[in-house]
């Protein structure tokens, strides 16, 4: 089904609109939406471990360490797994805005659920969650892109000022929600988070004018013939999942909550391979769009293992901030979530810097080098983790250990996350916008996926050992992506000549 633009003064002239730190004032609209959504989303994240590890007499379901871990990390896992649906659904049936919409309110109802007692509740929370944010994320993002021409130069910045949104709501959610579990406990918490997508629904609403039309338009819709053949599609892929959950409970010796975990790190692992055949092989991409996916592979090989490392701070890391670090610093008393808030607050901090680098350079380094100099500094924080939990020996580590650790992945994030967002929006193939915004979220749900396998396979390893030779493995893919990275900016510059267009910073 297709849609037709409803007209926007708005949007129309973007080009010329720069009302909002230079930008369309369309970008504080999803800007503001992203923030609120953040805020909901890593408030939760931020408990999570914490509630599902806790003594029932705590308020919590009393899972074990490494049970904990693996289930927040496939949580983690699902929850990007989904995004591909949700560019799918968009490109196809009901456009970027409502996929947005309709994505908000499925995320307040999962926060509203996590806020009631009881086990069921807790994983049909996390399962609403999980679908709400595969509508909602892949969408939002492909509306900033759809601000600005492919040639604008104010591409990547839009990016860098939108991951600073988003930040300032995650600085914000531990801070507001620790005092809130403390006071009245973990279901008052998650009733936080469920306020703050409320506020997301609201802004996203009251901004539509603002937005490029682009978003209530379907890139791609389904036509009367090809309903068979997708039809053919979904059954395809339920078959597939039922065969992957029938190995996995067979690995198992049957179906349960072990079975359930590696069934979705088999399918997120599976995913971008399938979506990469499927795009690459489609009749609607032309040549210089198959180039550019060749060359995006690397890109999202660095970015899997870069989330990898940096979504540990729901799972391994928290854990190390509960169980092994000193939380007395400067004489307070901190809580173990509270160390999720500085990776927002250096983003906060930090996001303007890069994004007036980035325009200052003309976006250089390009982008490959900026990939690759993300993940080295997501290793070399896992090799500085590794050697304070050594000098700390069976005693605790300094809190000034977890903190400079979450600085240098935050750093590293700033050169790969906001720029990957913007490079997916530029390499995208025109039919696929939303699915290809969906694939750049299959990263992190590959490296969630990977995490909750390595958690589990390497129960009762060391933390020096772990943490050590997660960071020596990733250092080596980052040298290797600094090797092809030419090769990338060769495919890149040959598709955009084939096509005329000049973009900057590649």
């Amino acid at each position: 089904m297709s849609t037709s633009a409803p007209s926007s003064p708005a949007a129309a002239p973007a080009n010329r609109d720069r009302r909002f730190f230079g930008h369309p004032l369309g970008l504080f609209t999803l800007f503001t939406t992203e923030m609120w959504e953040r805020f909901s989303f890593y408030g939760m994240r931020a408990i999570l471990l914490l509630f599902l590890t806790a003594e029932l007499a705590e308020g919590g379901l009393a899972l074990d360490d490494t049970t904990g871990q693996a289930l927040v990390a496939i949580y983690g896992t699902g929850v990007y797994l989904l995004t591909i649906v949700g560019g799918w659904l968009a490109d196809r049936m009901i456009g970027s805005r409502r996929a947005v919409l309709s994505g908000g309110v499925v995320i307040a109802a999962g926060h509203v659920s996590l806020a009631l007692p009881g086990a069921a509740f807790t994983f049909l929370g996390m399962i609403l969650v999980a679908v709400g944010t595969g509508l909602l994320k892949s969408n939002v993002s492909t509306m900033v892109g759809d601000l600005y021409t492919r040639d604008d130069p104010r591409r990547q910045s839009a990016f860098s000022i939108f991951y600073m949104g988003i930040n300032l709501g995650s600085f914000f959610s531990p801070l507001i929600i620790m005092p809130v579990r403390l006071a009245f406990g973990f279901h008052a918490g998650f009733l936080v988070a469920a306020i703050g997508m409320a506020f997301a629904v609201a802004f996203f609403v009251a901004g539509r004018r603002l937005l490029a039309a682009e978003g209530d338009v379907v890139a791609n819709p389904i036509a009367r013939d090809e309903v068979p053949k997708v039809l053919r599609m979904i059954g395809i892929i339920l078959v597939g999942v039922a065969i992957v959950a029938v190995i996995a409970s067979i690995l198992q010796g049957g179906w349960g909550l072990g079975a359930m975990i590696d069934t979705l790190s088999y399918v997120a692992l599976i995913a971008p391979v399938v979506a990469f055949v499927l795009m690459y092989r489609s009749p609607k991409v032309t040549a210089p769009e198959r180039s550019r996916l060749l060359a995006y592979i690397p890109l999202f090989i660095a970015a899997m293992l870069f989330w990898m490392i940096l979504d540990q701070a729901a799972t391994t890391m928290t854990t190390f901030a509960d169980q092994r670090t000193d939380l007395h610093i400067f004489g307070l008393q901190l809580g173990a979530e509270l160390f999720q808030s500085i990776n927002p607050f250096v983003i906060f901090v930090f996001a303007p810097v890069f994004a007036w680098i980035w325009v200052k350079t003309n976006d250089r380094p390009a982008v490959p080098y900026k990939f690759a100099i993300g993940l080295s500094l997501a290793a070399v924080s896992f090799v500085v983790l590794a050697g304070g939990a050594w000098l700390a020996g069976d005693g605790k580590a300094p809190a000034i250990l977890l903190i400079t650790v979450y600085v240098i992945q935050t750093i590293g994030e700033l050169f790969l996350s906001p720029v990957g967002l913007a490079a997916t929006t530029l390499l995208a193939p025109k039919a696929f916008r939303g699915q290809a915004m969906g694939l750049w979220f299959l990263a992190p749900a590959a490296g969630s996926a990977i995490t909750a396998q390595v958690v589990q396979a390497t129960e009762g390893a060391s933390d020096v050992a772990y943490f050590g030779w997660t960071g020596v493995i990733a250092a080596v893919f980052a040298v290797a992506l600094f090797a092809v990275s030419p090769w990338v900016r060769r495919l890149i510059h040959e598709a955009d000549r084939a096509e005329g267009v000049h973009t900057s910073g590649d």
